[in-house]
């Protein structure tokens, strides 16, 4: 009996400590592992877009809306990255808060899908993968960390705290990658890859970059646009272009094949992957070390 009532106990304080915790859903692998690092204990977080998952592709199925309408904080990537944000409002009733994180802070511009033939090139987009730089990510820190303290005040002291311990790991990092594209000159920070995601990155680091498709993995190159790009790999002496498993493999084949650039491997361009790029750390050095090292 003494066991009995000791499991009922301690199923009451487990089923007690999940209803105080701050339900969240989030659309953003980066936004996941920030909410988990600030939020610790004290937040119950339902990853809807998983690490591998395609953000310009993904749709929410109806079971994904049914632990939406649970949350009280929706958290997406912003700048246009989610086409479906009525839908999560709708599960919710209106009662969740919705976090565009990325609209909080200034973006780059960029044509979209630029590299289709009869593209509006007076038209200009926001380029929504502002996670490749540190300090956005250590801005959406501090973003997401005060929207939890609005919604929970009373674990204002945690969330300050686990935010500062993560804000380090981030100094810490936005050291080591300058530290490791230190290793290639200037001339060499030439950056072809698969689909226009790496912007912030070159800002930061000082990289040129070109890009084979447009913003959007769904956009397919043209003749004229690979052509162009041909010839400037050439013209430039680029000796590594960076690709992903959404490129069409022929594509792929007439470049290296007509400008003797090797294949300097896959990058995670739209959010964590798996293995070593799981976490925010480890996909930003992957991408970092693999590009410096092949370009080297």
């Amino acid at each position: 009996m003494r066991n009995l009532l000791l499991a009922f106990f301690l199923l009451a304080v487990s089923e007690l400590a999940a209803a105080n915790k701050l339900r969240v859903a989030s659309f953003s692998t980066i936004d996941t592992e920030i909410v988990q690092q600030v939020g610790g204990d004290h937040v119950e977080v339902a990853a809807l877009v998983k690490p591998g998952v395609d953000p310009h592709e993904y749709e929410p199925t109806p079971a994904d809306l049914r632990k939406v309408s649970d949350a009280q904080l929706i958290l997406t990537s912003g700048k246009h990255m989610e086409n479906y944000l009525n839908k999560l409002q709708e599960a919710t009733g209106g009662k969740a808060d919705l976090l565009k994180v990325g609209d909080h802070f200034s973006s780059l511009k960029m044509k979209p899908n630029e590299a289709e033939d009869g593209a509006d090139n007076r038209a200009v987009i926001e380029d929504p993968h502002w996670w490749h730089s540190v300090a956005n990510v250590k801005q959406a820190t501090k973003i997401i960390r005060d929207e939890m303290i609005k919604l929970d005040p009373a674990d204002k002291t945690d969330f300050e705290r686990n935010a500062n311990a993560y804000l380090a790991k981030l100094d810490a990092l936005d050291n080591w990658v300058k530290r490791k594209v230190a290793e290639l000159p200037r001339d060499k920070r030439k950056l072809v890859t698969s689909h226009d995601a790496f912007q912030y990155l070159a800002r930061d680091y000082g990289f040129e970059i070109e890009a084979i498709e447009g913003v959007s993995t769904e956009t397919e190159p043209s003749n004229r646009h690979v052509s162009e790009l041909i010839d400037d790999i050439k013209k430039q002496n680029v000796k590594a272009i960076f690709l992903e498993s959404t490129l069409n493999p022929k594509v792929t084949t007439q470049i290296t094949s007509e400008t003797g650039a090797k294949i300097g491997g896959s990058l995670y361009p739209d959010g964590l992957g798996p293995g070593d790029a799981s976490t925010y750390e480890g996909m930003m050095k992957h991408n970092v070390s693999t590009i410096v090292d092949a370009l080297k």
